[in-house]
């Protein structure tokens, strides 16, 4: 018998569209093109099979912190979301001091090298005081070109991402800086104007971090961040769909201005993602999680979420009325062009990694694989093995 897997009966959505009956082959820990005729076939009629999720921004899961918990803490979290069809993840930081920061960095890019995470997101603490969020205050500071690259520089080679409020001193030089370097620049937790919103994306600012959130309301004199980055096609837009962080409307004018093609799902996921209610730490900041919302104990913002992909690509289908494809775009595709690994992950294509998710029509996910092997296995699917001659 043959060693390839032979995904066979499902909704495929491809790059092209859905397929109905379709099939994906896989080959060791890759996408075929072929399988030999002695291939058993898994049967997953009545199921979707989709690629595997890639979450740009997130903090942590499964009680465990990609801020300050220990690698074996990070695997977890990593394990956690992989659980609910996340097979490619960043891990992002809160803001710290510079040589926590830096440490953390050091550490964390042993993971990325072992292709166990995506690379690094720092949200923070080159960010506003106005709009902090669930950053401690104390430790925020301009973005000082200087400051950026030691962060750059720490993460040797692994860092995909730094959140800015580019309107403090020093914010369009790490801008440009950034963009330089390779790394993304995003604009997030931001007080600036419209016009200095442009001034950034012109620098080469390409993502916003959380759209509407930990920045200005939209206004019809002083439209601030939100209309400079919903207008310009150079920015993919990040948006947490849980319920709690944006109405349904905004995430309806967010896709129809953007187009999901510049829409990138994000979870912004604390400890809390996949664990349960209760007290965390994010950073030096206690938070309160209730009813799967997490807040700070002092002063109560909302501290990230509790949100794995799975329940923003069904909220995504089923509440918000998103066409399957467009939701397999903005929470696989486009966050895989954005950290430059599409070649690779973001679709199912011959010769990419094995990355997959198999929903089934309430699109609860049943199956999950992560190159080539299951990490969620579907249970009572059918195998039909061919007769032989």
């Amino acid at each position: 018998m043959s060693d390839h897997k032979v995904l066979a009966g499902a909704r495929v959505v491809l790059p092209t569209g859905i397929v109905e009956n379709g099939r994906v082959i896989v080959d060791g820990g890759r996408i075929a093109g072929s399988a030999p005729e002695d291939a058993p076939a898994l049967d997953l009629s009545g199921h979707w099979l989709v690629p595997g999720f890639v979450d740009m921004h997130n903090h942590g899961g499964g009680g465990a912190s990609f801020t300050s918990g220990t690698v074996e803490d990070v695997l977890k979290g990593v394990h956690t979301h992989r659980l609910h069809g996340t097979t490619t993840v960043v891990a992002s930081f809160v803001t710290g001091d510079m040589d926590f920061l830096t440490a953390r960095a050091g550490l964390l890019s042993e993971l990325a090298e072992q292709g166990e995470i995506a690379g690094l997101h720092f949200e923070g603490p080159f960010i506003s005081p106005c709009r902090k969020g669930a950053h401690d205050e104390t430790l925020l500071r301009d973005p000082h070109p200087a400051d950026v690259l030691k962060l750059i520089d720490a993460a040797r080679g692994r860092a995909k991402m730094v959140t800015l409020a580019t309107e403090l001193p020093g914010g369009l030089d790490s801008v440009r800086l950034l963009a330089e370097h390779g790394v993304i620049a995003a604009i997030g937790h931001t007080d600036a104007s419209y016009e200095q919103t442009v001034e950034a994306i012109d620098a080469g600012a390409t993502v916003a971090t959380h759209l509407y959130n930990a920045m200005p309301g939209l206004g019809h004199r002083a439209p601030g961040p939100i209309a400079a980055l919903l207008e310009d096609e150079r920015i993919t837009v990040e948006l947490i769909n849980d319920g709690t962080h944006l109405h349904p409307a905004a995430l309806e004018l967010a896709f129809h201005h953007a187009g999901p093609e510049r829409v990138a799902f994000i979870t912004d996921a604390m400890d809390a993602a996949g664990f349960g209610d209760g007290r965390y730490m994010l950073g030096p900041l206690e938070v309160e999680v209730k009813d799967s919302v997490a807040r700070l104990v002092e002063g109560g913002s909302i501290a990230g979420s509790t949100l794995t992909l799975d329940r923003a690509f069904k909220r995504a289908v089923t509440v918000d009325g998103l066409p399957v494809e467009s939701v397999v775009q903005a929470i696989s595709a486009n966050p895989a062009r954005l950290l430059g690994v599409y070649d690779r992950v973001g679709s199912l294509e011959p010769g990419k990694d094995a990355d997959l998710v198999v929903l089934d029509d309430a699109f609860d996910v049943k199956g999950v694989m992560r190159r080539g092997e299951w990490i969620v296995a579907p249970q009572g699917v059918p195998v039909r093995v061919p007769q032989t001659a």
